[in-house]
């Protein structure tokens, strides 16, 4: 809890300033299936990165946000990501968390996340919408390294439960009368410069008569590159195609 009023108090510092507001409340919830190639390296703080091999893997997000026409005030998204897969490596002198490792290790690297995010729409037509303000991306997850060996298995872990302050932006371009439009979310890291989290694809409208129905397919790309964070040290990417629903109302 206090860990999410400081994201807040973060968020509304970055975003303060006047800007274009909804006309109603409106509210929108949706899911993302997202099949991701994994690389990357990780080490403990000041240990020499290793390199892993990981498997392709499934990850998701669902999200809800809210939209209001309350002048000054920004809009709140809340993302919850799930994002994690395991992998191996043939190493000869690796030390993670107090222990060390020699010969065939595995990894599970779990880099789940939420986003809490604060906008304001400048754009909001039939043709370009634009969102622009600030997301706080909590990291709730942890990265283990696993051996078995014939007098015992060994195990170590290290949480990753810090937060990150990101820019956001949220972009569409849509074909008046075809339900068409082309999108991009990107949010990038504040004071991680190296954390970005980003997707570009297209989407297809369906008006109903309460509800607004859209079918998302594109392409995400999320690297998570830190120096020190929680006492890790990572350069590992997840990227790949997605295919989401969303409902408007």
């Amino acid at each position: 809890m206090k860990k999410t009023l400081l994201a807040c108090a973060l968020l509304s510092s970055v975003t303060g300033g006047a800007a274009h507001a909804a006309t109603v409340i409106g509210f929108e919830i949706g899911g993302d299936y997202w099949q991701a190639d994994t690389g990357g390296t990780f080490a403990e703080k000041g240990q020499p990165q290793q390199d892993f091999n990981y498997d392709n893997s499934s990850q998701g997000s669902i999200w809800v946000a809210v939209e209001h026409p309350v002048p000054l005030v920004p809009n709140v998204k809340i993302r919850q990501n799930k994002i994690s897969d395991d992998g191996g490596a043939n190493v000869t002198n690796f030390n993670f968390a107090g222990k060390q490792y020699k010969g065939a290790i595995t990894t599970d690297t779990d880099l789940s996340n939420t986003d809490f995010v604060l906008y304001y729409e400048l754009l909001d037509n039939d043709i370009v919408s634009l969102d622009f303000g600030a997301a706080y991306k909590l990291m709730d997850g942890n990265v283990r390294v696993h051996q078995v060996l014939a007098s015992g298995n060994k195990h170590s872990e290290k949480s990753i439960d810090s937060g990150i302050v990101m820019g956001y932006v949220d972009a569409q371009v849509g074909v008046p009368g075809l339900g068409l439009y082309g999108f991009t979310d990107i949010m990038m890291g504040v004071d991680e410069s190296n954390v970005y989290d980003y997707s570009v694809g297209l989407g297809w409208n369906f008006d109903g008569t309460a509800l607004d129905y859209r079918v998302r397919v594109g392409y995400r790309d999320f690297q998570f590159n830190v120096n020190n964070f929680d006492g890790v040290t990572a350069d590992t990417q997840f990227n790949g195609y997605f295919a989401g629903v969303e409902i408007a109302f």
